[in-house]
């Protein structure tokens, strides 16, 4: 920029000539230098009103139209973000098939100590063990006055107990917020549902987790936060699960049995609508597990799943349909029922003598070992293994429970001739009553394979063929005949074809051998037995009957009139309306008009 001179020479001198004043030119050039710089202060200060102006304007844009965002979207709560890693304490609800709550949450306080904040450790200790009857006062106020800062009292406590500490007064004595979980139906399917407890814990949180049976299967899916609390459906159904429970308790009882399960399965879709297992226990205080002896003896064992015995003359139907299946016999095939059969130093003998021979389907009526013994001998050994592994009676079954893999088939190493026979009438391989479950939904359902599942579904597994629907048929209309006529007639229910078949096995002892007075009894049950819907197994360990003048322990006598009355309470509650049969009409003519 040029400067203009306050005084320019050539104006001074000019001015000198003509006599002017020369400090009138410098103070003209002072005016107008100050007028250029007020000129340019002003257009500089009127720039930057603009641009704040524009900012301003940008700004009050941005907040209006995230105004009109914010009232045109749906509202919702807001969400604090936690850092590091937060414990999970929601769980989600689990439901049986018709959305009644099996397990769900409890808000309820956990109770805590900070010693150093206590005003009198004496009155806290005593006030907390009269309220508290497993806590000693003295050990109380050994932890209080010892140096510790911290000491849990109790995991959880009650509104009457947390408004009993809380009288106490004391400084030192602490609540945390806690979630608990709730079975509001008590024992009823407890082996199920199985229980949960606590994982990670603060004072105020702590993680919920499943220890057993579904709570312990679904876990993940439980905690799972994505899932935005949706709960998770059973297939089983309270209302039906309560009755065969109390049935089974009952007959239990009356049977003088050591213990029972019973396992109520869909034929078609696999869904299992009721499992019990007794001695049973409440998962609202689930026990602990053994650390010695026999883990069949503690209540938490689930027989129907985790018990794997050898389950008697049941597996006879699975020779019978493999025998036809083959072609190798027909329903009215006779079979050489000479007893005792001999095969080398073993000795196969009936219950009863029935005769030097029957037919096929009285072989399955009558329960003769030794006609089942010589068509699983037609049938041979490797072909046997082979259709029972497609049955799945070689492998843990698959339902989801945590209990599941424990559940693993006994199978003899060597599959010998006398094995391949014992194997034919349920001697030589052990399973459990759900396996046995899912293998005669298979033979009975027109032949295809199903797996049993704990979850609620809408539609039928389509599964391997294993038997074709005309063998099903036959062999349907065996196990209708076993009861009608044979050994099974205790479960005749009115108003209900039920089918099926018994098993009366020896339990073997842990020294090795059989006892004489001690059997595990089952029933295989089918109901409707023309057009089947669902199948009921029921075992009782060592039942004995003693109304009569003599103990009575095989099936037909335990096992039996036991699931006929469970089916009896059950088939209304599954919406199976009886079938009556209309009686004829005498006296009666009909005339034409």
């Amino acid at each position: 920029m040029i400067r203009t001179p306050l005084r320019p020479l050539a104006r001074i001198i000019k001015a000198r000539q003509t006599g002017a004043n020369p400090d009138a030119i410098e103070a003209e050039n002072k005016r107008e230098r100050h007028a250029q710089m007020a000129d340019r202060a002003r257009r500089r200060a009127e720039g930057r009103l603009l641009v704040l102006g524009v900012c301003f304007l940008l700004a009050y844009g941005v907040i209006g139209i995230r105004m009109g965002t914010i009232a045109a979207s749906v509202p919702e709560e807001p969400r604090t973000a936690d850092v590091g890693n937060p414990i999970i304490s929601q769980r989600a609800d689990i439901l049986d098939r018709d959305g009644r709550i099996l397990a769900t949450n409890f808000e309820t306080h956990s109770l805590y100590a900070q010693p150093p904040q206590m005003v009198d450790p004496r009155a806290a200790a005593d006030g907390l063990a009269a309220i508290f009857p497993e806590m000693d006062a003295e050990e109380l106020f050994a932890d209080f006055t010892g140096g510790r800062k911290f000491l849990w009292l109790r995991r959880q406590i009650s509104p009457e107990q947390m408004q009993a500490v809380f009288d106490i007064g004391d400084p030192g004595l602490l609540f945390g917020p806690r979630e608990m979980r709730l079975y509001p139906n008590g024992r009823v399917a407890a082996h199920v549902l199985g229980g949960a407890g606590y994982g990670r814990e603060g004072v105020n949180s702590a993680e919920v987790i499943g220890v057993a049976g579904v709570e312990r299967a679904f876990d993940d899916y439980l905690r799972d936060p994505a899932n935005d609390g949706a709960p998770l459906q059973l297939s089983l159904d309270l209302t039906v699960q309560a009755a065969v429970e109390r049935v089974l308790e009952g007959g239990m009882s009356l049977l003088n049995a050591r213990a029972a399960s019973a396992v109520l399965m869909d034929v078609h879709t696999g869904e299992v609508i009721s499992m019990a297992s007794l001695p049973d226990f409440d998962p609202n205080s689930r026990p602990r597990p053994l650390l010695e002896g026999d883990p069949a003896d503690s209540p938490i064992f689930n027989r129907a799943v985790q018990g794997v015995y050898e389950l008697g003359s049941v597996f006879k139907i699975f020779t019978v349909a493999q025998a036809i299946e083959n072609g190798l016999v027909s329903a009215d095939t006779i079979i050489d029922t000479t007893t005792p059969m001999r095969w080398g130093p073993h000795r196969i003998s009936d219950y009863r003598n029935y005769g030097p021979e029957l037919s096929v389907t009285d072989v399955v009526v009558k329960s003769s070992n030794t006609g089942t013994a010589r068509i699983a001998l037609q049938i041979g050994a490797d072909a046997q293994q082979d259709f029972l592994a497609r049955l799945g009676l070689m492998e843990p079954t698959r339902i989801e429970l945590a209990e599941a893999p424990t559940g693993r088939p006994l199978v003899q190493k060597n599959w010998s001739d006398i094995v391949t026979m014992t194997t034919s009438y349920g001697h030589g391989l052990s399973s459990s009553p759900l396996h046995l479950a899912a293998a005669y939904a298979t033979i009975v359902n027109g032949g295809t394979r199903v797996e049993p599942t704990i979850l609620r579904r809408n539609s039928a597994q389509i599964g391997p063929r294993i038997i074709s629907p005309e063998t099903s048929a036959i062999a349907r209309e065996m196990l209708r005949q076993v009861v009608v006529r044979g050994t099974a007639t205790f479960a005749e229910v009115e108003g209900y074809a039920v089918g099926g078949k018994t098993g009366t096995a020896d339990k073997p002892k842990p020294t090795g051998g059989y006892y004489e007075d001690r059997n595990l009894n089952t029933f295989a049950a089918v109901f409707p037995a023309d057009q089947p819907r669902y199948v009921l197994i029921t075992t009782l360990d060592s039942p004995v009957d003693t109304a009569g003048e003599e103990p009575r322990r095989t099936a037909g006598w335990t096992a039996v009139p036991v699931a006929g009355e469970i089916i009896r309470r059950v088939a209304p509650l599954l919406g199976l309306r009886p079938q009556i049969a209309q009686p004829a009409l005498t006296g009666v003519s009909l005339t034409a008009n």
